[in-house]
């Protein structure tokens, strides 16, 4: 691939060279391609697996864009991170013969930012999207361009005692897919800014309902 993302790729046992499954995922702030690869252990040499590093160094890691506060992204850097990535996506899919209708996004923190942003331009072309802790920028909802997001798939997911994301940022992002006619499953667990296992195992959850395999 010709990306200029520096980017981890994992193959399935088995390959059958086309039409096959894909997960791309996308870290959070100050992490790495590394990180995200521990949520999908189970699925790992079932699919795709193309795991993303933001090109933005942040100690200790890296980040996908940079930002004025947090809920306030650099607009003209989120719009340049939001078309690489699509077209990162774009290119694997060709160059992999993926098929559209089992590809899946997963993003954190930053990550699931990124993901949100690029359902407005995936809609239900894809499998489903997955936001662990993220959020829909202001600018993002008012100004991007809405694909079809009728019954696109997106799962969203926040801490209750999330003092880094609000959870209002989670249920904003759920009432906002909504209003396209989105299916949005919302789950909310007793933690912070993390991924719980009742978290992961409902994440899986989601990806096996939508027939990875």
């Amino acid at each position: 691939m010709k990306s200029p993302f520096t980017f981890k790729h994992i193959a399935p046992s088995n390959s059958i060279n086309h039409n096959e499954t894909a997960i791309f995922l996308l870290h959070g702030l100050g992490s790495n391609e590394e990180d995200l690869l521990q949520l999908i252990e189970p699925l790992k040499g079932k699919c795709h697996i193309f795991s993303l590093r933001g090109p933005i160094t942040h100690h200790p890691g890296f980040a996908f864009y940079t930002f004025e506060e947090e809920g306030k992204p650099t607009r003209e850097v989120l719009d340049r991170m939001i078309s690489f990535t699509l077209d990162f996506v774009k290119e694997a899919i060709d160059e992999y013969k993926l098929d559209r209708n089992k590809v899946y996004i997963i993003g954190f923190n930053q990550g699931a930012v990124v993901a949100q942003t690029l359902a407005l331009f995936l809609g239900n072309e894809i499998a489903g999207t997955v936001a662990l802790s993220g959020f829909v920028p202001e600018f993002v909802k008012n100004e991007y361009r809405k694909t079809n997001l009728e019954n696109a798939r997106i799962f969203i997911s926040h801490g209750e005692y999330d003092y880094d994301y609000p959870i209002t940022w989670g249920e904003g992002s759920k009432q906002f897919f909504e209003e396209y006619s989105a299916h949005v499953t919302f789950k909310t667990y007793p933690v912070g800014h993390g991924v719980s296992p009742e978290n992961l195992q409902d994440l899986l959850s989601f990806i096996e309902i939508n027939k990875i395999n």
